[in-house]
């Protein structure tokens, strides 16, 4: 039997807590990347809109099978559907690269825009007209701010 004062304290340390994450653009690709070492095929992801779009830009270069947006509780999440070849089981995504970070943000003009693996890899870009590969901001010559690099 537990002592009331115990009790108390149990209680205190098992309620759930809100954690505040400063860079979730990391947490996500995180998950990805610790999917894709796992060898897991589907990997779900706390939903925000930025996500999103960057899941959808995944998807539209290839990178993942499929994705689905469930509106569960406040926040929602994605399900990701990972993609692997099927004859040497190798995932599609080699690399995940943070560019810009929460302390030191990276902004680049239409001139600089980052070729990556020599166009092989893309680099996602968040602009004025929305998240966008580095080739298509190239093709409509705004810069932006990198988020990241995948190949």
């Amino acid at each position: 039997m537990i002592s009331p004062g115990w009790r108390r304290i149990f209680e205190k340390s098992s309620r759930h807590k809100q954690i505040t994450m400063t860079d979730p653009i990391a947490d996500y690709l995180t998950r990805l990347r610790n999917a894709i070492k796992a060898k897991h095929r589907v990997v779900e992801i706390p939903a925000s809109n930025l996500k999103k779009q960057l899941t959808s830009v995944l998807h539209e270069k290839g990178y993942i099978l499929n994705y689905k947006f469930e509106a569960v509780g406040p926040q929602g999440s994605i399900k990701i559907a990972l993609k692997y070849n099927n004859v040497s089981k190798k995932p599609a995504i080699e690399k995940l690269l943070r560019v810009s970070k929460p302390g030191l943000r990276k902004y680049v003009g239409a001139e600089e825009l980052p070729r990556v693996l020599n166009g092989l890899g893309i680099a996602i870009i968040s602009t004025s007209k929305g998240i966008m590969t580095d080739k298509e901001a190239r093709n409509l010559h705004i810069g932006g701010e990198v988020l990241c690099h995948v190949y």
